[in-house]
């Protein structure tokens, strides 16, 4: 694969974004392929907006006069173009969920339901629409990622549909689905037998040696900032109104900060009335350093080697967890884990209750929601919006043997009458089982 150069680009006057900025120490850098303060301190760098420019340009009006897509939400994304890839990203349903809430004792509970995202069903096709659409406007012409596997899933396909060369980099061990998930798209999958932070060291060497725009690292800065939309849409969809909690997925961290983030900027241009949000994050025992560092009320993060069920989630050095660390703590929020046991459990719940087949790091996030609805940690009364990410078709191997089995029966009246007896009498055994 060949590589264009790259140059950084200048802001159009339609776009809003104005710089990249350090977020430790606040030293400024042009709008390139960049990721970390190199000139200063190595933070992270964040785009900077120019908030008066989009209150100028943004009305409720406007955004509902959008495209059914995460670009009704242009000009609080870091792109230049008035055409971005537009593969009918977002947008997805906000659902009451009332069945569940009757099991977890609460009033007014939400799902996010990112699993049936376009096009590749979950919540990555945001931050990849968003990372594309930027390459290719810095001149790259072949992307790639480190990936536990729904990125992977998202860069492939966006970048078939943009006409873009993809090389992505996998843990060799993730689910089959979506290793098939990333394969269909033909772009070239390399899988790395290690884990995912040294997937994540390997790219970072490789976007050095090659200048390729890897969307999680040299463009992660553009990136991250597609996870806004997953606020702004629950903002919108709520009536133009913030909920009172929600509860998401910890993995590098970067989620629970652009969510944050998507509110405050709603707040900012005047689009919402601001209102206290309590953040609550969710991990697996198996991989959870920013659950620890919550409980023992450190400041700092201490890497983990993952031992989780919940890969898609299995970063053990999040690069984004000491944000999620304060975002949860100035908003009285909590951090929890949960074991593989329980993740298992809470997919089936949401599965049973509410008909939607989430993947792991959904499972992770709805057992971490009855943990803290049995721990008294949510109000009954708040309106809670938990986030799921990603669609159970891809991580079926975590709940084989955990759920039944078809009752094979012959062509007769007789033969199914059998087993429908035996079917409800095992049926009054297991709701027996849970009234103990």
């Amino acid at each position: 694969m060949t590589q264009t150069v790259h140059t950084a680009a200048t802001a159009a006057s339609s776009a809003t974004f104005t710089s990249l900025t350090c977020k430790e120490c606040g030293e400024t850098y042009d709008l390139g392929a960049k990721h970390v303060c190199e000139d200063v301190c190595f933070g992270p760098l964040e785009v900077t907006y120019d908030y008066e420019a989009i209150r100028r340009q943004v009305t409720r009006e406007s955004i509902q006069a959008g495209p059914n897509s995460i670009w009704r939400y242009r000009a609080f994304l870091p792109v230049e173009t008035e055409t971005p890839i537009d593969v009918g990203t977002g947008m997805t349903p906000l659902l009451k969920a009332n069945r569940l809430a009757r099991r977890l004792g609460l009033k007014s509970l939400y799902i996010k339901n990112d699993a049936v995202n376009m096009p590749t069903l979950s919540f990555k096709d945001r931050v990849v629409s968003v990372a594309l659409t930027r390459a290719r406007e810095l001149g790259f012409t072949t992307v790639s990622c480190a990936s536990t596997g729904n990125l992977a899933n998202s860069t492939a396909a966006i970048a078939a549909h943009a006409g873009l060369d993809c090389c992505v980099f996998i843990p060799a061990d993730l689910e089959a689905g979506k290793v098939l998930g990333t394969l269909i798209y033909d772009p070239t999958v390399m899988a790395v037998q290690g884990n995912y932070d040294q997937v994540n060291r390997l790219c970072s060497e490789v976007a050095n040696t090659h200048g390729w725009g890897f969307v999680n690292i040299n463009l992660r800065p553009y990136y991250s900032e597609g996870s806004k939309t997953l606020g702004f849409e629950v903002a919108e969809q709520l009536g133009w109104q913030l909920p009172d909690h929600i509860v998401a997925p910890l993995a590098s961290g970067s989620l629970f900060g652009k969510i944050y983030k998507g509110f405050n900027e709603f707040v900012k241009v005047g689009l919402v009335e601001e209102k206290a949000v309590r953040f609550s994050g969710a991990q697996a025992e198996g991989c959870s350093p920013i659950a620890q560092a919550f409980k023992e009320g450190r400041d700092f993060i201490t890497p983990v080697k993952p031992n989780t069920i919940a890969k898609s989630i299995a970063i053990g050095n999040p690069a984004d967890g000491v944000y999620a660390l304060e975002i949860a703590r100035k908003t009285n929020g909590n951090i929890e884990a949960v074991t593989d046991a329980e993740v298992v459990e809470g997919m089936k719940l949401l599965a049973e209750t509410e008909g939607i087949f989430t993947e792991t790091a959904g499972g992770t996030t709805i057992a971490v929601l009855k943990k803290l609805a049995e721990a008294g940690k949510i109000n009954p009364d708040e309106t809670t919006v938990a986030y799921i990410t990603g669609n159970g078709l891809k991580t079926q191997e975590a709940v084989q043997g955990y759920i039944g089995e078809p009752h094979t029966i012959e062509p007769k009246l007789d033969s199914f009458e059998r087993a429908w007896e035996r079917a409800q009498t095992l049926e009054r055994l297991e709701w027996q089982q849970t009234l103990v």
